[in-house]
């Protein structure tokens, strides 16, 4: 094996940012690596260090410049204003980074999308370098059919030439020969944390980069629990995620839905947003809480009302769970179309998805025995890719002179 920090157990890097959606993918993983021996530190800010240490890496924490969960509507509404915090927080995070790593640099580096300075650290270190994604990954073609339609009208804004002068000068000045588009969008390798069935085009992606492991299950975790009421004939679950729950009007409409339907229970998240007190009366077949185990749940529902992210889906699709996916924002929209395109979800957008409408949706859903036979088809391929095991498989696999 690769020993460049001198000593005998290997080190291994992961970067990432602070987001649930961004950390947990790869937490299974890192969990798995450090169970076969490996030493593994992990890049991440404060507030996820504990995440971070109970799967058994070392935290090494920097201060990122990055909007929070605390207030959504920070991330603004278009296009630019979602890609330029992350180079202005790679630009001010890679002197962090290069110092904590100075003296104990690692044998690999592992990165979420998002976190830029990693491939830089990694070919300032010459050291193999692996992609985690969390959600789809682009495919040949991908450019012309999805990249330039949203880039080249950017390119003519003030504000968009000055992001690509930034990112193009940054880059430059860190020794990478490596465009922009490139550089944010093709890694050199990369392990694909969602089943297959929800990438687009996925015959068109390139196997000699990508390769989909699927679902990761974090087996050394401590599993939450939760029990189905004795009198719930039907569960339904409701989630828009841990980023865009500030919707008392949509949760509302799922008490006037579901809440007295009868045979029903319903569990709804409603993030940390919203105070009960501005959703009315609640039923007694309801629960409301800010957070809920999400997978203990979809063991036992029936049905799931979703914002569509990425996590949400496979863990949807893993507990073979008919879902009405009403997407908030970013790849949501296109995770909505696949599954329904699958045969397995309505997708119902926000403006659409008042109480009869959802009502309807669930109950045609839960009532149709494709569905049912459709989901059962799709874990049998998602169990089939490998998961956590054949992940740190790979990965390990890098390590390895050829």
């Amino acid at each position: 094996m690769i020993r460049r920090n001198g000593s005998q157990q290997p080190h291994i890097a992961m970067f990432s940012i602070a987001a649930h959606g961004h950390v947990n993918p790869s937490l299974p993983v890192i969990r798995e690596l450090v169970a076969r021996g490996n030493r593994v530190s992990y890049a991440i800010p404060p507030s996820f260090a504990h995440k971070v240490a109970e799967a058994g890496a070392q935290p090494v924490v920097w201060h990122s410049v990055l909007p929070t969960d605390d207030d959504p509507d920070d991330w603004g509404t278009e296009l630019i204003d979602h890609i330029e915090p992350f180079l202005a927080d790679a630009l001010q995070a890679l002197p962090q980074l290069t110092e904590a790593f100075r003296d104990d640099r690692p044998d690999l580096v592992l990165y979420d999308i998002t976190a830029y300075p990693a491939r830089v650290l990694a070919h300032r270190w010459g050291v193999p370098i692996v992609q985690l994604s969390p959600n789809m990954v682009a495919w040949e073609g991908y450019e012309e059919e999805v990249g330039k339609p949203l880039f080249e009208p950017l390119k003519q804004t003030p504000r968009g030439k000055a992001f690509y002068d930034t990112f193009g000068r940054w880059l430059a000045e860190n020794g990478v020969d490596i465009d922009v588009e490139h550089f944010m969008g093709r890694p050199d390798r990369c392990l694909v944390l969602i089943p297959k069935a929800l990438q687009p085009n996925a015959d068109r992606v390139d196997r000699s980069v990508y390769t989909f492991v699927g679902s990761c299950e974090d087996r050394g975790a401590v599993q939450d629990d939760w029990q189905r009421p004795a009198d719930a004939e039907k569960v339904l679950l409701v989630s828009l995620g841990s980023t865009f729950t500030k919707q008392p009007g949509f949760y509302r409409e799922c008490i006037k839905a579901f809440g007295t339907l009868p045979g029903w229970h319903t569990v709804m998240s409603i993030g940390r947003h919203v105070d009960p007190a501005e959703l009315g009366e609640i039923p007694p077949g309801v629960e409301v809480h800010p957070w809920v185990p999400q997978r203990a749940v979809l063991r036992e529902a029936d049905a799931f009302v979703t914002h569509a992210g990425a996590g949400g889906c496979q863990e949807g699709l893993g507990s073979g769970t008919p879902m009405v996916a009403v997407p908030q924002a970013v790849d949501q929209f296109g995770n909505a179309d696949i599954l329904q395109g699958l045969g397995v979800a309505r997708h119902l957008p926000k403006e659409e998805a008042t109480a009869d409408r959802l009502r309807e949706a669930v109950l045609d859903l839960v009532g149709d025995p494709e569905v049912a036979l459709r989901l059962a088809e799709i874990r049998e391929g998602m169990a089939d890719e490998g998961g956590t095991t054949r992940a740190a498989d790979l990965i390990e696999a890098q390590l390895r002179p050829e």
